[in-house]
């Protein structure tokens, strides 16, 4: 985006960037979902190109939000403080990061995940990424919010998912111990290594619901200010 048609975002909508940020986010952690299931079949050639896809994406979010640190008005946000938007925009900025390094993790050392976890991997991942998508809910609402002057019903709302997004975090840490516990299981019949990298793997997919839900504390907080 050119830095006039940035500011041209910014006058007809001050919150629309950030918005605009964390659905490219949302997308570049899905692309988790082809990336792992490439990874399960062990076509390294198509988890190759997940990999890419998802580097480009983590990217594209990176010059976006170099853009909205520059050409942020101070004193725009009346109902919103500038210092709070930046550290918004920094903690969406992780979950592409740590989509990237996921990815970037498994793809540098092709590693295989055993066929007896596929399931149980998949549903916690999937989960993971149900709080990515809705820390993007949850952020575009912040327009309306704009609109009903972070008062009234809409805030309800936005409590509402946010709430949500808590829950989901929750489910995640009792899905991550159970992945846990079916790996160590498995331990005795796999690479030592492997098993070193497959958990700080399952650790750093349940950073998305940390981080998605890092972001729902931020937008508390601006509802609270």
């Amino acid at each position: 985006m050119s830095n006039s048609s940035f500011l041209d975002v910014f006058a007809k909508s001050p919150l629309k960037p950030l918005e605009e940020h964390i659905n490219l986010v949302h997308k570049c952690s899905q692309g988790l979902l082809p990336f792992f299931e490439a990874v399960f079949k062990q076509d390294w050639s198509a988890v190759e190109k997940a990999y890419e896809s998802i580097a480009d994406l983590e990217r594209d979010a990176d010059d976006l939000k170099r853009e909205l640190r520059a050409n942020l008005p101070a004193g725009i946000f009346m109902p919103v403080q500038r210092h709070d938007v930046l550290d918004l925009l920094s903690q969406q900025d992780k979950i592409a990061n740590r989509s990237r390094d996921i990815a970037g993790r498994v793809f540098g050392r092709e590693l295989p995940i055993p066929a007896e976890i596929k399931e149980t991997f998949l549903t916690y991942l999937n989960r993971c990424l149900d709080a990515t998508r809705q820390a993007k809910v949850v952020t575009n609402e912040l327009d309306e919010l704009l609109e009903a002057g972070f008062r009234g019903r809409e805030v309800k709302l936005v409590e509402e998912m946010i709430a949500e997004l808590d829950q989901i975090e929750d489910d995640t840490d009792k899905m991550q111990i159970k992945l846990r516990r079916d790996l160590r299981a498995l331990e005795a019949n796999l690479n030592p290594i492997d098993v070193m990298f497959l958990y700080s793997v399952i650790e750093w997919i349940g950073d998305l619901a940390d981080i998605s839900e890092r972001v729902g504390s931020r937008l508390e907080l601006m509802l609270a200010s």
